[in-house]
């Protein structure tokens, strides 16, 4: 079998330089040319092995490996985002990826949500560590193609500039070890299957990218060419990089097509929210490298070979989702794979009857991603789904809200919030979580709960009776009713005003209007203190008497509030314990 070009993707932490460097690997300036970009065309671009051989001949002397894989393939749309649509049957399709850290900031959330990801997926990854020449007292040097050889450039820094180098570089080296990831600067690794290799570059002058190139390229090579064999005349396999309005064909699909040919006239299937469903293509585009305006950006062919970028225009694909797998109906072999399309979206968005939150993400990959990052949290989920946070999302989440407040949320990943959304929030009173990044959408929930919890206790505390037990002390009854006055001692638990005290049977004999301790009113007691109290209601020698024990009064329900709310001490919820075994014996 042949073998297909890798597919790579570029991952980081938002501003450290994932578009640069994919700029500087095709020579593109998409970040200031917006217009006529590949990225907007295509959500791939190709870089053939005369590519790389050409950019990286000079910088390493014309000493390149003998390589068989046809190229590289990147996916331009740089981040998780990228990474999550790249999926298939539960893994992903990417072969390799590219996480950037900008040297000088290290690791940020982005950048160890990236390796959390990687990790899941079990995807084999390299370190760019961006940005050299930000490096006080860098001098950097490039060719004509504006590339270089970052080694022949570390060698030529003075001193201190090597050292402080290696400081940055073993600080990225510390942030991996501590994830049990090893690692190593890229001439330094021993083991490649063993050590992750971190290459030194600068997207903005080119230094380090022929190594970067000639690294991704040599680790497939090696150690991925099992996986890169692909039956080029087997029916197309891929996955929906994005659904988008193209000027004069209506709704298309950037597709990456990671096995097999797709074809013009084949029909396709993929997911939708519907279920999965079919349409025929009726052209396939590539993006046109001669193009000079948005008349002749592409160029139409009758077929693509894995692995490839291509845009499909196809009447009929205006419902397929982001993430979807996509694969070519050959009247064959599907039944299996449609089975297996219809049980990943019912896995993945799902309706329940259950108290949780309502999930909402822009893609297949990333839904799964979120959905089960909560589960890890304990977090129930009642509805998790595709698209924009809707009016019917915040109802959804105020049923529950009503029985189950920190339940009922909405959760959204990387999608907008309509207007209409929003209002019905803020009239209902709804928390809307939205995030661009998974793992801190889930800490701001958590963190949220927490936090209304201690607000909630706080309130509980003030607000509900706490259990305490006392004891009549002997020979200490210094009024007998109207109220009597007595002196007790706290055995446990906090007693205090207004609280009303029962005997071991739940009858309750009376309200404390006042507690008082070396003549002096106080707010709240504690275990072991002896103190007088009043208790409106009670008679000594009648209900109350010398040496038996007495309990505060709570009802099941106030009891059930304070366990969900209350942070109660041990002994506490001992004698919390006690009184609602003996309130519950009275059905009360």
């Amino acid at each position: 079998m042949p073998i297909r070009q890798p597919i790579v993707v570029v991952m980081g932490h938002v501003d450290h330089g994932k578009t640069s460097l994919l700029d500087a690997i095709r020579n593109t300036k998409v970040a200031k040319k917006e217009a006529g970009a590949i990225t907007q065309h295509i959500g791939a671009s190709e870089i053939s092995l005369e590519d790389i051989r050409n950019s990286c001949a000079a910088a390493t002397g014309g000493k390149l490996p003998s390589f068989t894989i046809p190229g590289l393939l990147f996916i331009d749309t740089p981040g998780h985002a990228s990474f999550t649509h790249l999926r298939e049957r539960g893994g992903s399709i990417a072969d390799i990826a590219v996480l950037v850290v900008d040297i000088m900031q290290g690791f940020q959330p982005q950048t160890i949500e990236s390796i959390r990801i990687l990790r899941e997926f079990k995807t084999p990854f390299i370190v760019a560590a961006n940005k050299v020449d930000l490096i006080s007292g860098w001098r950097s040097r490039t060719d004509e193609q504006g590339a270089c050889s970052v080694l022949t450039n570390v060698n030529s820094q003075p001193e201190h500039v090597q050292t402080r180098l290696d400081e940055l570089l073993y600080g990225v080296v510390g942030k991996l070890s501590e994830r049990g990831i090893e690692s190593e600067r890229f001439d330094r690794v021993t083991d490649f299957t063993k050590q992750v290799a971190i290459i030194p570059v600068s997207a903005k002058t080119g230094e380090g990218l022929p190594e970067l190139l000639l690294s991704i390229a040599g680790l497939s090579q090696k150690f991925l060419e099992a996986a890169l064999k692909t039956d080029v005349e087997g029916p197309g396999k891929g996955t929906v990089l994005e659904v988008k309005e193209e000027k004069g064909l209506g709704t298309t699909i950037d597709v990456i097509l990671y096995d097999g040919t797709l074809r013009k006239n084949d029909e396709i299937i993929f997911a939708t929210l519907n279920g999965p469903a079919k349409a025929r293509v009726r052209g396939l585009l590539k993006p046109n490298m001669h193009a000079t305006g948005d008349n002749d950006k592409y160029e139409y062919v009758d077929e693509v070979h894995a692995a490839a970028g291509v845009k499909v225009y196809s009447p009929g694909v205006e419902g397929a989702l982001s993430g979807s797998p996509l694969i070519v109906d050959d009247g064959k072999e599907n039944k299996d794979e449609l089975a297996e399309m219809y049980e990943m979206l019912k896995k993945i968005m799902f309706e329940s009857e259950n108290s949780g939150a309502v999930v909402k993400a822009d893609t297949l990959g990333s839904l799964e991603a979120l959905c089960k990052l909560l589960a890890t949290q304990g977090v129930d989920i009642r509805r998790a789904s595709i698209g924009k946070v809707t009016k019917k999302d915040v109802s959804d989440a105020s049923v529950v809200a009503g029985a189950e407040p920190y339940k009922g949320v909405v959760l959204s990943f990387n999608v907008d919030v309509m207007d209409e959304a929003s209002d019905e929030a803020a009239r209902r009173g709804i928390k809307i979580f939205a995030s661009r990044v998974i793992y801190s959408l889930c800490d701001d929930y958590t963190a949220w709960v927490a936090e209304e919890k201690r607000k909630a206790a706080g309130n509980a505390i003030d607000r509900l009776p706490l259990p305490a037990k006392i004891r009549a002390l002997p020979g200490c009854t210094f009024r007998v009713s109207k109220p009597a006055i007595l002196g007790v001692e706290i055995i446990e638990g906090r007693l205090r005003k207004g609280a009303r005290l029962m005997d071991r049977k739940g009858e309750i004999i009376g309200e404390v209007r006042e507690v008082q301790k070396d003549g002096k009113p106080v707010k709240e007691t504690h275990a072991g203190e002896q103190l007088a109290i009043s208790i409106e209601g009670a008679i000594c020698g009648k209900n109350v008497c010398e040496g038996s024990d007495y309990l505060v009064y709570i009802t099941r329900d106030e009891g059930k509030e304070l366990l969900s709310t209350a942070a109660l001490p041990p002994g506490e919820l001992a004698v919390l314990e006690e009184i609602l075994s003996i309130t519950d014996a009275k059905r009360i």
